[in-house]
């Protein structure tokens, strides 16, 4: 199968290859951390190895889950917030049918999400559209307790449960939680659900290879196995034995942090395939959330192209010159078609007549490049060969793999997020949660 490849040649110019290359040491010293365990955050490295660590039987288990799922469900909502929603909806909307939940004969069931915000209407709305329906839930959570998650399913769970009886729903709910401990598994236990442990040493944002993200993915009828095995290809090509101007994940992590110390401050991830937004809402919180703190760190954004050319293209390429872009290119689409000939060409493009849309698109992702390289904005071009389980595999363990490298190089620990907390004291101060007396009391005296 083919690889994905980098390409930073335009985002020369800003910064020279030298100055990419002056970072080889502290790339290395970075990696060496990683794989060594001796960098702040060692106690959350278990996606590092994880590609190549999982199991015939791992695999089997949580194939065998998404089958009965599949079997008693024709909508299946998978109930979790950041790294235990994000992954499998980038997983899910690239790889289906695009139109998936309006095809009248399925295989697989559909995928619906929640507890990834708390709109009150949009959960009445779920819960209208689930009413009469065969549905069954997914429950992330390490710990059962995360305000979003945890009111989205026991508002679920009692609809199912009133549905379809109680000893019923506990064959249609499956948590994936910690191994041992919180009120998830607690609940877990008492009530009979299968179970999948999400690893302790595996944070939220690094989770789409963990049960986390292959039990919604396969239950979608995704193959996991491919899946695993394009980010375990990546795993082995970005080792600590390879060379520097050969491993693809330190390349972006010292071209980043060149552009960033040359005051790039802000990365647009920009796509020109629509199946490929979520990998960029996906990628916002894997870079955010890992290098936001201490006042550093690259702002991480995401546009849709042609899309956002009609919107964002206008600041792009003559706004403030402290961005820089890393666009996903596909090298070749799932389907064909082509522009067909009008005889009165009154819309002026029978000079594409015959050509394909991708190559239209083609030209559109070509001219952009080059009129933002021209406008001051370096690219950095990712080439999937195709969007396949494996290129998206191979995708996933890239970007974590160059997160934890630039994290280091940046100088900070990529793997908590202490600023996470701040909203929920707030919001626990002012929503009376007991434990929270001496909080509220001090921000009704704010307000």
């Amino acid at each position: 199968m083919s690889n994905i490849r980098l390409d930073i040649d335009k985002a020369l110019g800003e910064v020279t290859k030298e100055q990419v290359f002056a970072l080889e040491a502290k790339v290395k010293e970075s990696i060496k951390a990683l794989h060594d365990g001796s960098g702040a955050g060692s106690d959350y490295l278990g996606w590092l190895h994880l590609p190549s660590s999982i199991t015939e039987a791992g695999l089997k288990e949580i194939e065998d889950t998404a089958a009965l799922l599949r079997a008693r469900c024709d909508f299946v909502v998978v109930v979790g917030i950041g790294g235990s929603y994000l992954g499998t909806k980038a997983v899910v909307e690239a790889l289906n049918h695009s139109f998936d939940w309006l095809q009248r004969e399925r295989k697989n069931p559909v995928i619906l999400y929640a507890g990834h915000h708390i709109g009150e209407d949009y959960l009445y709305e779920l819960s209208e559209i689930l009413k009469g329906k065969q549905f069954g839930i997914i429950n992330i959570s390490k710990s059962g307790t995360t305000t979003e998650p945890a009111l989205a399913f026991r508002i679920l769970r009692k609809q199912l449960e009133e549905t379809v009886g109680r000893e019923e729903a506990r064959h249609r709910i499956v948590a994936v939680t910690d191994r041992e401990r919180g009120a998830l598994r607690a609940l877990a236990k008492k009530e009979g659900y299968r179970t999948f442990a999400i690893p302790d040493n595996v944070g939220g944002r690094y989770s789409v290879l963990t049960p986390a993200g292959l039990l919604p993915v396969a239950t979608a009828g995704i193959n996991i196995r491919e899946l695993v095995a394009g980010a375990a290809a990546v795993e082995k090509t970005t080792g600590a034995d390879t060379p520097f101007a050969a491993n693809i994940a330190a390349l972006y992590a010292a071209m980043r942090n060149a552009l960033y110390a040359n005051g790039k401050k802000i990365e647009i991830l920009a796509n020109f395939h629509p199946k490929l937004h979520y990998i960029g809402e996906w990628w916002k919180q894997l870079y955010g959330e890992s290098e936001g703190k201490e006042h550093k760190g690259i702002f991480p954004a995401s546009v849709d192209f042609t899309t956002d050319l009609h919107s964002l293209g206008q600041w792009i390429q003559e706004g403030e010159r402290t961005v820089f872009e890393t666009v996903i290119s596909v090298k070749k689409p799932d389907y064909r078609t082509t522009v067909p000939r009008d005889e009165n060409d009154s819309d002026g493009l029978n000079y594409l007549a015959g050509k394909r849309v991708d190559e239209v698109n083609k030209m559109a992702e070509l001219g952009t490049q080059m009129a933002h390289v021209d406008g001051g904005v370096p690219n950095i071009k990712i080439t999937l060969p195709e969007i396949s389980a494996y290129s998206i595999g191979q995708l996933f363990y890239f970007f974590e793999k160059a997160c934890g490298i630039s994290g280091y190089v940046l100088g900070v620990n990529p793997f908590d997020q202490p600023g996470v907390e701040a909203y929920k004291k707030n919001m626990f101060a002012l929503l009376d949660k007991p434990g929270h007396e001496k909080e509220s009391r001090a921000i009704r005296a704010r307000l």
